[in-house]
């Protein structure tokens, strides 16, 4: 017997998307290349909503 879910789930599409932030794992927060924290930046944000870290889970964001 199958689940009924399993005849409906589809994975998740994968969008090619370039952050102009990196994760800094001795920081352990996601910085803009010229250092700054990405959390700091108030037109990043206004632009892309959060700051989603890609270390770990990805329901983890920058406060």
């Amino acid at each position: 017997m199958q689940p009924f879910a399993l005849n409906y789930a589809r994975p998740a599409a994968e969008l090619e998307v370039t952050a102009p932030y990196v994760y800094d794992s001795g920081l352990q927060l996601n910085v803009l290349r010229d250092g700054r924290i990405a959390a700091s930046d108030h037109g990043l944000l206004r632009e892309l909503g959060t700051t989603t870290s890609t270390a770990g889970s990805k329901t983890h964001f920058d406060d």
